[in-house]
């Protein structure tokens, strides 16, 4: 796979997939993270006099134009950091892109308008690709938090340009990944959280091999902690998930791996950011598990410091309401004092590092969530395999 400093990117036209999928409330972008995480290779570009024109998702609009997860607010905060003019195309392909395209002279940027408002993004059709690829002379993908997803502006539109590499974003990736996947250090932890089970399980069984033990926190941990018989109330659980569940706590033990769920909760009866909290270890019918509890938060931290590499994917709680945050918090500020190497990954977990005010020593925070963890798993990722193909 070639990078962008090794394409003949000056005076070119350059199709550049960016994550550019940042909160936007009220028309103004929240968090400037994944849009500063691809300018040095949007700087590289326009310092060789490149015509680039940029692209990415916003949300999931399932194929329709939504105005709220419009990236119009996204070129212009853009513009801002780059003290320069971000053209915008309210239109993703057509006659009035083609000529955006054509009328951009060199040192130019032009961002699409929202990928995903086309279905053609998500089915990774030919056709939508085809009309991606118009006009442009190279390929340059830097937005490694899609390199798991074979959609038409990783996938398709790659296949059909002969000159592709990646930017400087996805080659520091790999970098940090690869040294975690080929080279691990013990004892290593593996800590993560967030809704779904079944998100996690393959990717689970894939990591156990190399991490040393697991912490589990966040919405998922019920549904681990109902499979070993703990009262979990009316918190979030996958029954389908349940026996799976067990299936794995069980194969950790074979292996010989630590597999630690939370030993206290945050509890509330509403989640409401004025809910009244209370502790519990065994959640009483009616309440709702939201955050990981002081207990638990002691614990985890214990075992994180006495790790010498950790990976870090989800939220310990829910933790974009402020009183439910202290858990994510916790482990944060623990992973930072650790000295470890770590790898956080994912949006909430990203944020979490940077409001407890730790950023600064953790090693790497990936741009990618799941992609990330698959990556570390040893699955190959259609993004980049992509990118290998000549």
């Amino acid at each position: 796979m070639k990078y962008v400093d090794e394409l003949p990117v000056e005076g070119k036209s350059i199709f550049l997939r960016v994550d550019f999928n940042v909160p936007v409330k009220d028309g103004r972008v929240q968090d400037n993270t994944r849009i500063k995480a691809a300018l040095p290779t949007i700087n590289y570009l326009l310092e060789k006099g490149a015509r680039i024109i940029a692209a990415s998702h916003l949300g999931r609009p399932k194929g329709k134009m939504l105005p709220e997860l419009s990236l119009k607010p996204v070129s212009k905060r853009l513009g801002e950091i780059l003290g320069r003019e971000v053209k915008f195309s309210p239109d993703i392909i057509g006659e009035r892109v083609e000529n955006l395209k054509n009328s951009l002279k060199e040192g130019e940027i032009l961002l699409l308008e929202n990928l995903r408002f086309n279905k053609g993004e998500r089915e990774n059709t030919p056709e939508f690709a085809k009309e991606l690829s118009k006009g442009i002379e190279i390929y340059v993908n830097d937005a490694f938090g899609t390199c798991h997803r074979a959609h038409a502006s990783v996938y398709a539109l790659p296949e059909l340009i002969e000159t592709k590499g990646a930017g400087f974003l996805i080659k520091k990736e790999i970098e940090h990944l690869t040294k975690a996947l080929n080279s691990p250090l013990h004892p290593y932890s593996l800590i993560t959280g967030g809704v779904k089970v079944s998100d996690k399980i393959p990717i689970l069984r894939s990591l156990m091999r190399n991490a040393d033990r697991i912490l589990i926190g966040g919405a998922m941990a019920y549904t681990f902690l109902k499979a070993k018989g703990h009262k979990i109330g009316s918190s979030k659980l996958e029954e389908e998930m349940v026996n799976e569940a067990e299936n794995i706590m069980e194969e950790a033990e074979k292996r010989g791996k630590e597999f630690l769920l939370p030993l206290d909760h945050r509890c509330v009866k509403k989640i409401d950011e004025d809910a009244k909290i209370k502790i519990m270890k065994e959640i009483e019918k009616g309440w709702i598990g939201v955050d990981i509890g002081p207990e638990s938060e002691k614990f985890f931290s214990q075992r994180i410091k006495d790790s010498a590499m950790i990976v870090w994917n989800g939220p310990m709680g829910i933790f974009e309401i402020e009183v439910f945050s202290n858990g994510t918090e916790s482990i944060a500020s623990a992973i930072a004092s650790s000295g470890a190497y770590s790898i956080v990954g994912g949006g909430d977990s990203a944020s979490a590092v940077k409001k407890a005010g730790v950023a600064d020593r953790i090693t790497h925070i990936s741009t990618g969530g799941g992609a990330s963890l698959e990556f570390l798993s040893g699955k190959k990722l259609p993004g980049l395999m992509v990118l290998e193909k000549r």
